[in-house]
């Protein structure tokens, strides 16, 4: 009786721990980079990606640093926004769209200024390939929710 009592708890606690392995990780848990941490980590990857040169890294560098401060500076208006209670009118929701549009247009501009074509031409395509994981994470994260 002893031992097959052992051997349940045995076998409860294998499939337990089972299946946490195999949970994704909740967003909490997943590592925090500081803004600064992310651009580095988003250099080295361009620059591997798109053999930057020393010229080309420091150039990406500043408007990586540049575009996190503006992220920041949007967040925190958001945020502000968001506290008192008030939610965006559709005019407020078509201006940021709008001005967020136009900060993506700049940005590609730059980088189109910064990269060769070959470069922007593999850069851009990075992006969109980007583009496409999130929009497949989204729904995965929908599909999860609902």
């Amino acid at each position: 009786m002893k031992k097959l009592f052992i051997a349940a708890l045995l076998f409860v606690g294998i499939t337990s721990f089972a299946q946490d392995a195999d949970q994704k990780p909740e967003r909490e848990q997943r590592e925090r980079l500081t803004p600064e941490q992310r651009n580095e980590k988003q250099l080295q990857k361009l620059t591997s990606e798109l053999s930057l040169d020393a010229n080309q890294q420091a150039q990406v560098k500043q408007l990586l640093a540049e575009r996190s401060a503006k992220a920041e500076k949007f967040k925190e208006a958001r945020k502000d926004k968001k506290d008192s209670g008030t939610k965006p009118t559709a005019e407020e929701k078509e201006a940021f769209k709008k001005e967020m549009l136009a900060e993506k247009d700049a940005n590609d501009a730059k980088m189109k200024s910064i990269l060769t074509a070959d470069q922007y031409t593999k850069w851009h395509a990075l992006q969109e390939k980007n583009k496409d994981k999130a929009r497949e994470k989204i729904k995965e994260y929908k599909k999860e929710n609902n």
